[in-house]
Order: C-alpha cells, then sequence, then structure tokens
C-alpha cells in the first residue's frame, strides 16, 4: 500500500514536514510517496484512501495561489470520504489558513487525522517533526 504526500514549499520547511509525515507512513508499514504538487494529479490522488497534503501560509494566510490552491479546487470536489492529513508552516498569524483548508475539505466530506492539521512556525523543530511522524503513521493506519 502506497500513501501520498503532495506538498509545496517555498523555503523547504513545508518540505521538511512533508518528509517526517512520510517517515511516519513508512513507520506503519505502508509506502510513501511524496512529490510536489506541480507533479501531482488530483484525479490520480483522489483515487487513494488517504493522502496528505502540505502548503505553509501565504499572503493574508492563504494557501499558496499558482499551484497549490487550483490543485485542491480540482481535488475538493473528489475528497469525500478519503482521509487526508493537511500540514505546513507559516510566518505569522495564528494558523487561520489551516483551519480554513481543514474546514474547507472537512465541508466537502473528508475525514481528517488532525482536525485542524498541523502547523509549525517557520522552520518545523523537533517536537513539530515528531507530530508529523505521528500523523503520518496515524494516515497510514487509516488508510
Amino acid at each position: 500500500m502506497s500513501v501520498s504526500v503532495v506538498y509545496w514549499s517555498g523555503t523547504g520547511n513545508t518540505q521538511a514536514m512533508a518528509e517526517a509525515v512520510a517517515e511516519g507512513i513508512k513507520s506503519a508499514g505502508a509506502d510513501a510517496n511524496v512529490m510536489e504538487v506541480g507533479s501531482a494529479d488530483a484525479s490520480a490522488l483522489a483515487a487513494e484512501n488517504a493522502f496528505a497534503l502540505g502548503c505553509p501560509s501565504m499572503g493574508a494566510e492563504q494557501l499558496e495561489e499558482a499551484e497549490m490552491e487550483p490543485f485542491v479546487e480540482a481535488l475538493e470536489p473528489l475528497v469525500s470520504g478519503k482521509t487526508i492529513l493537511l500540514f505546513g508552516s507559516y510566518g505569522w498569524g495564528d494558523g487561520e489558513w489551516m483551519r480554513d483548508w481543514a474546514e474547507r475539505m472537512k465541508n466537502a466530506g473528508a475525514v481528517m487525522v488532525r482536525d485542524e492539521g498541523l502547523i509549525a512556525n517557520e522552520a518545523p523543530d523537533d517536537e513539530a517533526l515528531e507530530e508529523c511522524l505521528r500523523a503520518g503513521k496515524e494516515l497510514a493506519e487509516k488508510a
């Protein structure tokens, strides 16, 4: 079984979180397919029972607009009944972009592994990476 981790990262912080989620997936005995959002296909991803999506907070606490937002828009009608983990880093604010994103996925019928997603301020510290690992393991166990 393979679980995909699709992310967008500008500085490497969200990428580090993606790699920790993938480590957690592997620790549960599944394969992790980690890819940048530009290489991902929404309909192929929606064929999986469970997957993770990562994006940092951009601008006024929103998803990255050029690649991640269009991908999420394409994926949104396909997520009903899917188990999803959302994650990302932020530089300021309080995580509103992640709460909004999680609410959007729940409204589309997705089952969330972490109700409000996983967030890390700037570069994820050891505690944040450990939480990503635990959440990745949970995601794989529900796949």
